[in-house]
């Protein structure tokens, strides 16, 4: 929109920029139209735009053919929003930003996200939207050059602080333009600049726990005129924290400045190394027959090459508000890498019980122990991997520490979430799951009764 139509519009709406919510509106059509390019819409995408004011990245938007979800925080905004692209496949949810529920937009993926952010809300936004369990790859933002410089710097960079660690550990962070005050109404103070985010590749860096990650960053970043090792105690003692730095080719007198992204993860795993369960193809499991009777032991590789019944778990863990926890499973998963899948599971070795299996893979890929009720059991068969499996369910508010070989992510969604997911993208499942999944998809509606059989 031209300047003079921005002026008109908001007469007409009996409005004016807000401060309070940080509005600059952007003149340049041209400009518009080269920020969404960036995000590189395909059909098939769907959009969320943060922000969209008078909608003009959004006019952009459905020029690449595609639904959006505009998040507007301004009612009379809103309102115009609706009425100017009503007759377009556009959704104006009205309210804060901070308080959208991410977790339904994969339902709709590939979902791509853009928004030009209140300076004061940024690093707010930012930690919102790219929070796991996160629905999206690729996200373009117009934020203050301040932000936009902390958030892509590199070590021995003043700007450069726990916020650029941990972002850059899920995201590569890309400054595309600088924009001048001059190409907003009104014009802010400072020069914006369109960053560019893209979700990192499983496998680009070492693995590592993302909330003792954080939390180490913090700690070695709270003050800056501190040397690292001084900071970290309370992850370890003297001298595991001085074997760490040293691991990293780091002197004992470095600073949080100094340190690199990769030196980060592999401080953080030095200081709270975590188990990992990788599948072992000798691990011996039990085979059983058309009756589930066992009859005898064989290794894994053998019994997935030749198709043979054996024993499975799977593990519902819900939350007190009722939500359910569902893992993304990792890269390394020989079966349906980077799918979603139950709260946990695994293969019953050989004399191992259901229950044993249970509790040790709650241990195992979780890292918690719960009470466990045992619910449905699937006969084996194609859709189950030929697995006979025995479903448990558990109530369980986390933390939990996810086995990084194992689990990509995870998180909790609500019911009637994962029953539109499973309708409209059962691609995105292991068929194991499903099949469990429908089979007492009706008891875990009571998690209260589940909560009171496991005493």
């Amino acid at each position: 929109m031209k300047i003079s139509e921005i002026m008109s519009t908001l007469v007409s709406l009996g409005a004016s920029p807000r401060k309070s919510l940080g509005q600059n509106f952007l003149h340049d059509k041209n400009l518009a139209s080269w920020i969404v390019g960036k995000l590189e819409i395909e059909a098939g995408d769907h959009v969320l735009e943060v922000g969209p004011g008078l909608g003009a990245l959004t006019e952009e938007i459905m020029r690449c053919g595609v639904s959006a979800t505009l998040l507007e925080k301004d009612r009379a905004f809103a309102k115009y929003l609706r009425e100017r692209f009503q007759n377009a496949p556009v959704e104006v949810i009205e309210g804060d930003a901070l308080e959208y529920d991410t977790r339904i937009e994969f339902l709709r993926r590939p979902v791509k996200i853009i928004g030009n952010l209140p300076y004061y809300l940024s690093s707010a936004l930012l930690f919102h939207f790219s929070a796991d369990p996160c629905p999206f790859e690729r996200m373009v933002f117009t934020v203050q050059k301040e932000m936009a410089d902390r958030l892509s710097a590199a070590p021995g960079n003043k700007a450069y602080g726990s916020l650029s660690v941990i972002i850059q550990r899920e995201w590569q962070v890309s400054k595309l333009k600088t924009l001048a005050p001059s190409v907003f109404l009104p014009e802010p103070q400072v020069d914006s600049v369109v960053l560019l985010l893209k979700r990192r590749e499983p496998g680009d860096l070492e693995e590592t726990d993302p909330i003792t990650f954080s939390e180490v960053v913090r700690a070695g970043f709270s003050e800056r005129r501190k040397q690292v090792r001084k900071l970290l105690g309370r992850f370890g003692d003297s001298e595991t924290v001085e074997a760490a730095l040293r691991a990293v080719h780091l002197p004992l007198t470095a600073r949080a400045e100094d340190v690199s992204l990769d030196q980060w993860i592999k401080i953080v795993n030095a200081l709270q190394p975590s188990p990992v369960f990788g599948p072992d193809p000798l691990e011996l499991l039990e085979t059983v027959d058309h009756n589930d009777q066992p009859l005898q032991a064989k290794n894994r590789a053998t019994i997935h090459r030749e198709n043979l019944l054996h024993r499975a778990v799977h593990i519902f863990i819900l939350n007190r508000p009722g939500e359910l926890l569902l893992q993304k499973r990792s890269c390394h998963k020989d079966n349906f890498p980077r799918r979603w899948d139950s709260s946990a599971a695994g293969h019953v070795n050989a004399s191992e019980s259901y229950r044993n299996c249970a509790e040790r893979e709650l241990k195992e890929e979780l890292g918690v122990s719960a009470a466990l009720v045992a619910m449905d059991r699937i006969p084996a068969s194609e859709a189950t991997g030929h697995e006979f499996i025995q479903i448990f369910a558990a109530i369980h508010d986390g933390p939990f520490s996810w086995n990084r070989y194992e689990i990509e992510t995870g998180g909790f969604f609500e019911l009637g979430m994962i029953d539109a997911w499973i309708g409209r993208r059962p691609e995105d499942f292991a068929s194991g799951f499903v099949e469990c999944y429908r089979s007492v998809r009706g008891a875990l509606e009571n998690p209260s009764e589940i909560s009171a059989k496991a005493g």
